[in-house]
C-alpha cells in the first residue's frame, strides 16, 4: 500500500477554522483524515463534505454505540456524507455491528471498522466495567466478533496488531492511533507504538495526531512520519 494513504491524520481540532488551517498546511501530503467527535460536533457535517469536494478521503470516527435500527441510520448518514470509513463499537455485540454492516450495503466505497478496547484503557479499567479479561484477550475477542459480524477491520493499538493480524488474515483493515515516534510521549494512550512498528507488524493504517497537527510545520512532520515507515 501506498504509504501516503496508509497514514490518517487526526483533525482533533475544536473549530471548522483551526481544521481548514491546518488542511490548507498539509495540501497535498494528507490524502485521509480522521474526524472525530469533537469537530463534527464543532463544526457539523460541512467539514466532511468539504474534505470529500478535495477529494480526500474521511475516517468518521463515532464509535457508533446505540440500538442497530439507530446504528444503521447514522451509517447510512455518513455514507450519504461521502465517508470512507466510519466506526462502531465492538462492545455493542454483533447485532449493532451487523446492522452497520448492513446499513453499508448500499454504498460501496465505505467501509464500517469495529472499535475493539480504546488505547487509553488498562486491565484495570476493564476490571471497572466487569470484564476480568485482560487488554489483549479482549481485544481479540471482540475483533473475532467483528469479522463475524461481517465488519471490513477493526480499531486497536500498535500492540495488538501483530495477533490480530494473524488472527484476522490478510485482507482486514487494521487502523491504528496511538502511535508515536520513538522519544515523543504517547499522551493519554496507554498501549502505544511507532508508526513504523505498527505497519511492520501489519497494520493498514496509522492514526497520527499531536506529532503533525501540533508541530510547528504540519506538512514537514507528515513527511518525516511518512519516511520512517520506510523497511
Amino acid at each position: 500500500m501506498d504509504p501516503t494513504s496508509q497514514i490518517i491524520v487526526a483533525l482533533d481540532c475544536d473549530s471548522r477554522a483551526a481544521a481548514d488551517a491546518l488542511i490548507e498546511q498539509l495540501g497535498d501530503e494528507c490524502r485521509v483524515y480522521k474526524v472525530g467527535l469533537e469537530l463534527l460536533t464543532a463544526a457539523g457535517p460541512d467539514v466532511i463534505k468539504g474534505l470529500v469536494a478535495q477529494g480526500k478521503e474521511v475516517f468518521l470516527d463515532l464509535k457508533l454505540f446505540e440500538i442497530p435500527n439507530s446504528v444503521a441510520g447514522a451509517v447510512r448518514a455518513a455514507g450519504e456524507l461521502g465517508v470512507s470509513m466510519v466506526t462502531v463499537h465492538g462492545m455493542g455485540g454483533i447485532g449493532i455491528m451487523s446492522a452497520a454492516v448492513e446499513a453499508a450495503r448500499d454504498f460501496p466505497g465505505m467501509r464500517i471498522l469495529a472499535l475493539t478496547v480504546v488505547t487509553s484503557m488498562t486491565d484495570a479499567d476493564l476490571a471497572d466495567i466487569g470484564v476480568v479479561d485482560a487488554v489483549d484477550e479482549q481485544v481479540l475477542r471482540l475483533a473475532r466478533l467483528a469479522q463475524k459480524a461481517g465488519c471490513h477491520g477493526v480499531i486497536a493499538s500498535p500492540q495488538d496488531v501483530a495477533v490480530l493480524r494473524s488472527s484476522l488474515g490478510p485482507d482486514a483493515l487494521i487502523i491504528t492511533p496511538g502511535v508515536t515516534l520513538s522519544g515523543e510521549s504517547p499522551a493519554e494512550h496507554a498501549r502505544p507504538g511507532t508508526p513504523h512498528a505498527a505497519i511492520t507488524a501489519g497494520a493498514s493504517h496509522v492514526v497520527i495526531g499531536r506529532t503533525v497537527t501540533r508541530a510547528a510545520d504540519p506538512a514537514g512532520a507528515l513527511r518525516v512520519v511518512r519516511a520512517s515507515l520506510a523497511p
